[in-house]
């Protein structure tokens, strides 16, 4: 047998063994009763609540967002043909990046794949243009942003997250003339936490450097049109370059960055991750361009996930059980060790019929295993007051906090 294979079957082993195998539930989503789907496995089939989802303002059955991706198909078929650059690129494409770049109060935006490749491209792109970058990265930035700073030959500085004092630090002992680019995030997802934009942004200021801000888990939620934290926080200007997906709050699919035309021309002209592959479908781009119009307008929507979130925060907390503190929509359960997390998730959709997604290392650190929940304006009291049931009747007794 070659190497590889000996090799490869050995991490498999390695991963079974740690409780890290991960497997795929097949699940039939229903437009009409979201958040509830289908589980079909072992040839049979049965209704399920789903607390996983990321799809955070149930935007992808939204009619508008059907309705626009309908037409689109008939009207256009099903693929876009090619990149952008030989037969992939429409009016919708066009109208999705005007609508994303004044979303964000930008001179421009450039659609990507997904986010991941927005971030992997549009980094990698961004450091290898200068010979001695520095590239400050909070320590939990997302894998997308890391495989694209490691994949440029910049000087990396890793700062303890969410800690500007450590940030400052690292800054101040780079050399002054270097350019430097700090690269964060706004929510963190597995975590739930919320970063300083703003007093990242002094430091930015202060030592003359780009910012560079994921806001994938905020754009649709946050902010008086749901451009994200930057927009609520008054300080969107402030940000150099952001990224954005448009499979989360906005329910849809694909990735996009925004900033001034000129860097996002320059992107558009030299990001191989953009350049080389095939361009977002018309169904999805109309899907998108609907789900972005119609959110900005829908402050209801918005304020209906806070209100949910603080519901079940507040419902898990009164039945005694370890949901960590959350200053976001997020809500994580603290479980702490990979074998019991994929045990209690496994009991939740056997015994409960709710699917809840084990969050283990490498995602999260090995000792903060978690569940991570995630209401949408659809999620009612009873589903609310049903997994709470079930949580107290699957976790162990005593379970504490994650410090």
């Amino acid at each position: 047998m070659h190497p590889f294979r000996l090799a490869a079957r050995a991490e498999l082993d390695r991963i079974r063994a740690e409780g890290r195998y991960r497997t795929f539930t097949p699940l039939r989503k229903h437009a009409e009763r979201f958040p509830v789907f289908t589980l079909e496995q072992n040839g049979g089939a049965r209704d399920i609540t789903v607390w996983s989802s990321n799809d955070y303002l149930a935007m992808g059955i939204h009619p508008v967002v059907i309705a626009a991706a309908r037409e689109a198909a008939e009207r256009m078929g099903a693929g876009a043909g090619g990149t952008r650059n030989i037969a992939g690129t429409s009016h919708l494409h066009d109208g999705l990046e005007a609508e994303l770049a004044s979303l964000h109060g930008k001179e421009a935006a450039l659609l990507f794949t997904s986010g991941y490749v927005a971030n992997q491209a549009a980094l990698v792109t961004i450091l290898r243009s200068l010979p001695d970058w520095h590239v400050f990265s909070d320590q939990k930035n997302h894998a997308s942003m890391i495989a694209g700073i490691k994949g440029a030959p910049a000087t990396v500085h890793v700062f303890r997250h969410n800690d500007v004092g450590d940030l400052e630090a690292k800054l101040r002992l780079a050399p002054a003339d270097a350019p430097k680019l700090i690269a964060f995030e706004s929510v963190y997802s597995m975590d739930a936490d919320i970063s300083p934009i703003g007093a990242i942004c002094d430091l930015a200021d202060k030592y003359g450097a780009m910012t560079y801000l994921d806001e994938v888990h905020a754009v649709g939620l946050y902010g008086p049109s749901g451009a994200g934290v930057a927009e609520r926080d008054g300080i969107a200007h402030r940000i150099d370059l952001l990224e954005g997906t448009l499979a989360k709050g906005f329910g849809c699919h694909g990735g996009y960055v925004a900033g001034d035309a000129e860097v996002i021309d320059w992107l558009r002209s030299t990001a191989s991750g953009f350049i080389f592959t095939t361009s977002l479908p018309p169904t999805t781009v109309a899907a998108a361009l609907a789900s972005v119009r119609h959110v900005r307008a829908d402050h209801a929507r918005r304020e209906k996930i806070f209100e949910r979130a603080a519901r079940l925060k507040a419902t898990l907390a009164q039945a005694g059980l370890p949901v960590l503190p959350s200053p976001s929509h997020i809500v994580p359960v603290h479980v702490g060790e990979a074998a019991l997390c994929r045990q209690v998730s496994r009991r939740l959709l056997e015994d409960f019929a709710i699917y809840a997604t084990p969050i283990n290392y490498p995602t999260v650190p090995r000792g903060h295993e978690r569940l991570r929940l995630t209401p949408t304006p659809l999620h009612t009291d009873a589903m609310m007051d049903a997994l709470a049931r079930a949580l107290a009747a699957v976790l162990p007794p005593g379970l504490a906090v994650a410090a």
